[in-house]
């Protein structure tokens, strides 16, 4: 019996120190193939966004992309010693985009969600938002949560292919939906009476009563889901991902992520430069 079980042992150890050699050279075959070591050598990030994001991503007046998000993008270019590029493309086709190679990252104050969780992967969260709602202000009293808005007498707006059109059709289904290509223009609707409702993220509801619906809109601003916002890569690369997670936390713990949310979510003076 004894025999066996060293002979068992010995078999096993040959197996493991056979094995090693190939399971190392697969490793690094896999970190060669790493979107990170691409970016290094080509010497430039490429950032997927869709400008119109406020205060995540938005063309100041001078016509370059600024935003929360790009200053988080602009932080990674220079961890990596690289330049950076950002390249506009429409949020409903962004996640194709990245598949397809067209940029190497997606910062675009995308969330979270299992299904975008099947088609890419996600990094820790860098924020933690949630579904709000901007009224009419003609409702200002009278509705007091989105469920008073699941009625087919009211109208409410979001942007196409967000969390905010996901939470209108699973939490008030009832209600008439109409979807906008951008966020700016469902909110609008909104102001101009032409809808009740709108339902998105905190931080652009907040930004957009404090800069443009003080007198047309009242501002529920209790969220009522639960939405991490993470940056989207492209699966099988696990060295990305690990350095994309490290940087994270020394971003949070070193002031800079701090002096960033300050800039774009603590006051209001860069609505000056932003048509």
């Amino acid at each position: 019996m004894k025999k066996n079980f060293f002979g068992f042992l010995t078999a096993i150890f040959v197996i493991f120190i056979i094995a090693s050699p190939f399971a190392g050279a697969s490793d690094i075959e896999l970190a060669k193939k790493s979107t990170l070591e691409k970016i290094l050598k080509r010497g430039e990030l490429l950032i997927g966004t869709e400008s119109g994001y406020p205060p995540f991503e938005m063309t100041d007046k001078k016509g370059n992309i600024v935003g929360f998000d790009i200053d988080i993008a602009k932080e990674i270019a220079k961890a990596m010693g690289v330049k950076l590029k950002i390249i506009n493309t429409a949020f409903d086709g962004i996640i194709p985009a990245l598949t397809t190679k067209k940029f190497d990252i997606i910062i675009s104050g995308m969330t979270i969600t299992q299904e975008r969780n099947l088609k890419i992967n996600f990094s820790d969260p860098y924020m933690i938002v949630g579904q709000t709602i901007l009224l009419n202000k003609k409702y200002e009293g009278k509705i007091t949560s989105y469920e008073q808005l699941n009625d087919q007498k009211y109208i409410v707006t979001s942007k196409l292919g967000t969390t905010g059109e996901q939470a209108i059709k699973r939490f008030i289904p009832k209600a008439q939906y109409k979807s906008f290509e951008g966020s700016g223009a469902a909110a609008l609707e909104v102001a101009m009476g032409k809808a009740d409702a709108i339902v998105y993220d905190l931080p652009f509801c907040a930004t957009f009563i404090g800069t443009q619906g003080k007198n047309n809109l009242t501002f529920l601003d209790e969220p009522f889901t639960y939405e991490p916002l993470a940056f989207g890569i492209r699966k099988g690369d696990p060295d990305f991902l690990n350095w994309l997670n490290n940087f994270l936390r020394q971003l949070k713990n070193d002031g800079r992520y701090d002096k960033i949310y300050k800039k774009w979510l603590n006051n209001m003076d860069w609505t000056k430069n932003v048509d």
